[in-house]
């Protein structure tokens, strides 16, 4: 694997190339590579295959489905793309700006096991590593405790106490601007040179996209001063290809082949050049796209590791429909503070805002253990023991005012893996396979026995996730791995630096490096590693870069 800047400084003329690098996604990893790489005084573009948003662009209720969801098949064109596989239904982000358009705003680091999971222990002092870069990540974030009691607070108090560990509340570490509601300042992080922000309004919706300006998405912090260094943000344009110029390593470049993601077929078709590629697509997109380029496309010499060692972050998400608005739950950010139920097991209370009432058809009855024969067998039985509850449980209109929706995650060793295989159209599609010996949960206790509980205690009545409850299918919004980071292409896909084995300036830096569950909402984990990652470019040679 020759050094990051060789074909950087003495291959062909710049001319040659539309830009030195070309970064395949915006999200968390996308967005730190962009702005890095620009400092260093390298000519960069990020491609992403999701639209750009304004804040106004943003949907004001939930009914409004082709704002919501991303499908451009089926007109949908928003911010929230789902995907139903065989073991596992993923939420993820779809933008300029990938999933901080839509996540929770929660800014946790990764448990202390995370660090010294055996896949990678030996290759760093990864706590230590990492350290100088997850207090960068914080503070481009502008991560700040949630600074208010709410409701939902007081909801999930009563739950850690009813598990004895009442002392493991905790308020959210949130990338959220706390000035005076709806009122707009000139930037108050970094010294003027940032947006103007407006003040957060408590209105819940952070996970529909933020109308109000109070989110600090990557869109206000690291893609803002990306642009600003001469990043050009290609939108709504979908990679189908990489491919080394030279035909083997990349040392002389690649071209990346793109269609436009939302045209029809293949409409739209465009070949970009760059001396480097950082694919930094999310986990889900990152793996999608690297099988198609193993199989099908112009990187053979991708590690055959490819697609194993899946996290989920080993989640179960369920909810509490309230017997009334007496309470406001939603009157909050998104998630506003944490428990600890078990030493590997973290729930938080999640709130879409008021306005979401089509999120409830994603929950049914509330089911308990079982199998893919089971399960939907005991969910019969609560319809049947239950019918009144059933029915009201049919009823979206008014749900998300009284929704507490539970987020559970747990830190421990599982996976599953995705499985490449041809499809009639020539594209490589994924599907997934639990591993055999550390299978993926399809169910948490804990989660169960708190939602439960709380349901008994306030006269509402407890849901599960639908595809768990129907089908043993958990839920995720944090998918990871994939392209884990490995000693050498029999155990991993890239390299501590996050440079892809068999080949020359290819770097994957997002979460499909992840080689374990961090146990909690893995986005500044992400950033982190990011900036650990292109701390490790070079400067380009002759380059007046402000890094």
């Amino acid at each position: 694997m020759a050094p990051l800047d060789a074909a950087m400084n003495t291959n062909a003329a710049a001319a040659d190339f539309d830009y030195d690098w070309i970064v395949v996604g915006s999200g968390f990893g996308g967005s730190v590579a962009a702005l890095r790489l620009a400092e260093k005084g390298y000519r960069v573009a990020v491609l992403e295959r999701g639209r750009r948003y304004r804040d106004q662009d943003f949907i004001k209720s939930g009914w409004n489905l082709r704002g919501m969801y991303w499908a451009p098949v089926l007109g949908l064109v928003g911010p929230t793309r789902l995907k139903l596989f065989s073991d596992i239904f993923i939420a993820s982000g779809a933008g300029v700006g990938g999933g901080s358009l839509i996540y929770a705003n929660t800014l946790y680091r990764a448990k202390e096991s995370f660090f010294t999971h055996p896949q990678w222990a030996g290759l760093a002092d990864w706590e230590q590593a990492l350290a100088p870069h997850y207090d960068t990540a914080e503070r481009m974030l502008g991560v700040r405790t949630v600074p208010w009691e709410s409701d939902g607070q007081r909801l999930l108090k009563r739950i850690g106490a009813h598990f004895g560990v009442a002392d493991s509340f905790t308020r959210t570490p949130c990338a959220v601007f706390f000035g005076e509601p709806d009122v707009t300042v000139a930037d108050p992080y970094f010294g003027g040179a940032g947006p103007d922000r407006t003040g957060c309004t408590r209105c819940g919706a952070c996970m529909m996209g933020c109308r109000v300006g109070a989110k600090n998405t990557l869109v206000k912090n690291y893609l803002w001063f990306a642009e600003r260094q001469g990043v050009a943000i290609v939108p709504e344009t979908e990679v189908l290809d990489i491919r080394p110029l030279d035909g083997a390593s990349g040392a002389s470049g690649y071209a990346l082949d793109t269609k436009r993601a939302t045209a029809w077929l293949d409409g739209g078709r465009r070949t970009f050049r760059a001396r480097g590629v950082v694919i930094a697509a999310g986990a889900l997109g990152t793996n999608e796209l690297l099988a198609n380029c193993r199989l099908r496309g112009g990187l053979p010499k991708l590690s055959a590791q490819l697609g194993q060692l899946v996290r989920t972050n080993s989640e179960s998400i369920l909810a509490v429909s309230l017997p009334d608005d007496k309470l406001e739950p939603w009157r909050d950010v998104a998630i506003s503070a944490s428990v600890h139920v078990s030493e590997d097991t973290h729930i938080e209370l999640v709130s879409y805002g008021n306005r979401a009432d089509s999120v409830k058809f994603f929950f049914t009855l509330l089911t308990n253990d079982g199998t893919r024969l089971t399960r939907p067998l005991k969910l019969l039985g609560q319809v049947l023991r239950h019918p009144v509850r059933f029915a009201k449980s049919l009823w979206p209109f008014g749900w998300s005012r009284r929704a507490v929706i539970f987020l559970v995650m747990q830190s421990l060793d599982n996976a599953i893996a995705f499985v490449a295989k041809p499809s009639r159209s020539g594209r490589v599609r994924l599907a997934t396979r639990q591993d055999p010996d550390r299978p993926n949960p399809t169910f948490i206790k804990q989660g169960y026995e708190a939602a439960k509980w709380l349901a008994e205690q306030t006269g509402g009545f407890a849901q599960s996730m639908t595809p768990e409850a129907v089908a043993n299918i958990p839920t995720t919004a944090h998918i990871l791995g994939g392209a884990v980071v490995g000693s050498d292409a029999t155990n991993g896909v890239v390299d501590r630096e996050g440079r892809a084995f068999g080949y020359d300036n290819l770097i994957v830096c997002d979460g499909s490096i992840l080689p374990a569950n961090p146990g909690v909402n893995p986005s500044l984990t992400i950033t982190a590693l990011a900036e650990h990652i292109m701390a490790r470019v070079p400067v380009r040679r002759g380059a007046d870069a402000t890094a």
